[in-house]
């Protein structure tokens, strides 16, 4: 998953980070509100861990702002207030799910589990193209029946393509995809995830790359 941590608390941002990513999880930080909302204008984020005491924005009113621009991220609130007023007050403003301070990261961990499934079951159990088949639920690969042991990013490389059959997808639109924004990937990494995936497809009984290159404009799944 591509996540968002909004924290100006770096005792709860950097253990987080450290853990999500240790996780295969892609993960940028934003330290206030008006941070966040940038971060979250310009990434394609499947998943954002908002705290509600913000400096600049608060997390509340971040929230609203999201669910107005009709973000489809996930939303996990992470606060220190356990009324049920509080609660409230955040899952009305837009969150999926509410965590109180403090927290263990397994049991964080678990609720980034439970939303991830309740969203893949909601939006396709299963996604198909011909021969090829990919379950996000047990993000698994299948090529007629061979399982594919694909790395977390291959796993990330394909199951868009799927979700996005027959369209051209731009190298760029992959590294925005796949990267932090403090990360420095190039180009030539995506071509070697590509040839990677092929590789591998052709090893599971495929005759056909599957993933072509549309050249000037990025690859297609066809």
């Amino acid at each position: 998953m591509k996540i968002l941590i909004v924290e100006d608390d770096p005792r709860i941002a950097s253990p987080l980070t450290k853990d999500l990513r240790h996780q295969h999880h892609v993960v940028d930080v934003a330290q206030d509100g008006v941070e966040g909302w940038a971060y979250a204008s310009s990434g394609d984020y499947d998943l954002i861990l908002l705290d509600v005491m913000l400096p600049k924005l608060d997390g509340i009113s971040l929230c609203q702002r999201l669910r107005q621009a009709h973000g489809s991220a996930l939303i996990l609130m992470l606060t220190a207030r356990d009324t049920t007023q509080d609660k409230v007050l955040g899952l009305d403003a837009g969150a999926d799910d509410y965590l109180v301070k403090p927290f263990t990261l397994e049991e964080l961990s678990a609720r980034i589990r439970a939303l991830a499934r309740r969203s893949r079951e909601a939006i396709q159990p299963c996604l198909e193209y011909g021969d090829l088949s990919l379950d996000p639920a047990t993000q698994s690969v299948t090529f007629r029946a061979t399982p594919l042991l694909l790395t977390p990013k291959e796993y990330v490389i394909l199951e868009y393509f799927l979700r996005h059959p027959r369209q051209v997808v731009s190298r760029s639109v992959l590294l925005d995809k796949l990267w932090d924004f403090d990360q420095s990937s190039g180009e030539g990494t995506i071509k070697t995830h590509i040839t990677n995936l092929r590789s591998k497809l052709k090893g599971a009984g495929s005759l056909d790359p599957m993933i072509h290159t549309v050249y000037g404009m990025g690859y297609r799944l066809e």
